[in-house]
Parts: C-alpha cells; sequence; structure tokens
C-alpha cells in the first residue's frame, strides 16, 4: 500500500490539516492524553515504532485501535504469550495438498498497524522475531523476503507492575523502539469524562463504533515525506550528537544512547516541527522529545530499568548541554 500518484506532495499547512483532523478524530473516543496522542503521530510520521508502558486498562488498545480506524489502516493485534512462536507472528508455509505446493500463510504482521499486545511475556526467540520487521520493515519465511505494508506501525505494550512471568526486552529490542511513553492514570475531570462516554452497556453507544477514517494510508505516506523535508540546522544536528555525546560521558551511566537514537530524534524533531507548522527544527523540537526517544535506551549503574531515574538523566543532560541561538531557517 502506497501514494497512489507519482510526484504528489503534501506541504507542511496540510500536514498540520491532516494532524489535526487524526487527533480531533482519536479524541471523540480517547479521553484527554494528547501528549501521548502527539508523540505517537510523530512516531508513525517518523516511520518508527513505539513502546506503551502502563498498567492494565489505560486505553492502550483503544488507542491502537482508534489510531488504526483513524487513518483507515488495516489493524492487528498480536497477545504475547510464553507459548507464541515466531511463525505465529511471521507466517508459515503450508502444504496445500489440492494444489500439490506450499502456500504462504501470512502472520498478524502484514498489516499498517500491529498492536503487540504485552510484548514481554514472549520468549526472546519470539520477540527477535519482531526485529527484522521493526527495522527493515519486511519478513523473511523460509529464506524468502517479503515486504511489509507501508507505513507499517508497531505499538508494542508491556505492564511495569505484573513481571512474573515475563521476560525483559533486551536492549537490542529496546533500541528498535523510536519512542517509549506510559498514558498514566487520568486526572479527575479525566475519569468523569470516561464514565459519562462509556457508561452504557451497550455497544452501539461506544464511540469507536461509529468512529471513520479521517484521512487515508495515502495520506500518512504523504505526511511522513512532507516531514521528511523539513530543515535541520547544522547547528542543531551538533545539538543532538552533543546531547548524545553527554549521554556516554555522564556520571551513573553504564551505557549511553546509539547513533540510532540520535536519528530517531533528528526524525521525530522533523516531525514535531512539521506539526508545528515549521520548515525547520528548532532547539525546542530536540528538548520535547529528547526524554520519550532517548531515557529509555539508557543503562545506569543501578539498573535501566527504572524509568523515572533514566527520564531524570536525560533532563539532567538536557539542562547542562549549551542550547544552540541562531536562526535556523534555510539559507
Amino acid at each position: 500500500m502506497g501514494v497512489d500518484k507519482k510526484g504528489a506532495e503534501m506541504t507542511i499547512d496540510q500536514v498540520v490539516e491532516k494532524a489535526g483532523l487524526i487527533r480531533a478524530n482519536m479524541a471523540r473516543v480517547i479521553v484527554g492524553k494528547e501528549d501521548t496522542i502527539h508523540r505517537i503521530m510523530c512516531v508513525l510520521c517518523a516511520g518508527g515504532n513505539i513502546l506503551l508502558e502502563d498498567v492494565p486498562g489505560t486505553g492502550k488498545t483503544k488507542l491502537a485501535k482508534t489510531l488504526a480506524k483513524s487513518i483507515g489502516g488495516i489493524f492487528s493485534r498480536i497477545q504475547f504469550t510464553p507459548d507464541l512462536l515466531p511463525s505465529d507472528i511471521t507466517g508459515i508455509n503450508v502444504y496445500n495438498r489440492k494444489e500439490n505446493d506450499f502456500v504462504l500463510r501470512k502472520g498478524p504482521v502484514f498489516t499498517n498497524i500491529l498492536l503487540a499486545d504485552e510484548i514481554n511475556r514472549a520468549t526472546p526467540r519470539t520477540q527477535a522475531g519482531l526485529l527484522e520487521c521493526m527495522e527493515e520493515r519486511q519478513v523473511t519465511i523460509d529464506g524468502v523476503g517479503y515486504e511489509l505494508s507501508h507505513p507499517f506501525f508497531v505499538i508494542a505494550t508491556q505492564n511495569p507492575i505484573e513481571t512474573a512471568g515475563t521476560y525483559p526486552l533486551p536492549e537490542a529490542q529496546l533500541d528498535r523502539f523510536m519512542m517509549k511513553v506510559s498514558l498514566g492514570a487520568p486526572d479527575k475531570q479525566e475519569e468523569m469524562a470516561i464514565l459519562e462516554r462509556f457508561m452504557n452497556i451497550d455497544a452501539t453507544a461506544d464511540p469507536f463504533e461509529a468512529l471513520t477514517a479521517v484521512v487515508s494510508i495515502d495520506d500518512v505516506a504523504l505526511m511522513q515525506q512532507a516531514a521528511d523535508r523539513v530543515y535541520v540546522h547544522p547547528v542543531i544536528r551538533e545539538y543532538i550528537a552533543d546531547i548524545a555525546a553527554a549521554t556516554r560521558t555522564s556520571a551513573g551511566i553504564i551505557m549511553g544512547v546509539s547513533p540510532r537514537a540520535s536519528l530517531a530524534l533528528l526524525r521525530c524533531a522533523k516531525v514535531h516541527a512539521a506539526f508545528a507548522g515549521r520548515e525547520y527544527c528548532i532547539p525546542d523540537d530536540i528538548k520535547a522529545l529528547a526524554v520519550p526517544v532517548l531515557a529509555h535506551r539508557l543503562i545506569l549503574n543501578f539498573g535501566y530499568k527504572k524509568s523515572k531515574d533514566n527520564e531524570y538523566k536525560i533532563k539532567e543532560i538536557l539542562s547542562s548541554v549549551n542550547t544552540p541561538t541562531e536562526n535556523f531557517s534555510r539559507g
């Protein structure tokens, strides 16, 4: 799936308009969480994948399904369990007696939006089955490579509290998530709005059921291309490099971020700028997304699982690195 018209382009103003339509549509189902929705859309338009870490019942699945419906994309869900096999994710060649040949039975990765629910409940071997899909946007089955749909976006979830019977995500897989975010508990007003919106047992009263697509998959592809054209001044690139370097030399950090992380921050910043209606990045774009893009990649000397400590370290680094002051527009 992709853009039909060759040479079609979307302006930054059109990106802002389309992003607004998606947000407004999702707000019909998801109460509050504007920052989380914004970050998820940044990752989608930057061509990455996202990890949602939160306790059950906060709306992670509903959010993923709402996004898929809003962009008219194909949605698939995998419930990760200890007995899940890699072939359950990617697919398998099955012998067809009638045709006397093997036929590919595609797995749930052949989709646009893939919800990998409780990803840390699967074995490392099965978790690794997603790595090629997330990084290369393709899957290899019996030695044959198959290209996945475009866009392809993984939304993985994990529960930070219930850890019995789980397999912590290895650093290599964590590094492949462009961002790690948390929905968090709603405040009192948001919870009252949720109770009012979903108080009826009748499924037809669920606002999700009445939801329709407000943009197309082709629109999302054009938004990605428009964001990719956002200008990044050399000084901004140097600013990102300085932040990355600081994570590798800061006290208390065993392992800093990788070049993949720096690229992820750059790409997300370009989308953030586009959503703000700008054709160039500024330091505020970097500061706005540095924590969700970089924090989960750090390994501190007392363990990388302490998310708040990782976030604090990134904020500390942002305050210590000099912020550039230039004319950041092109030319």
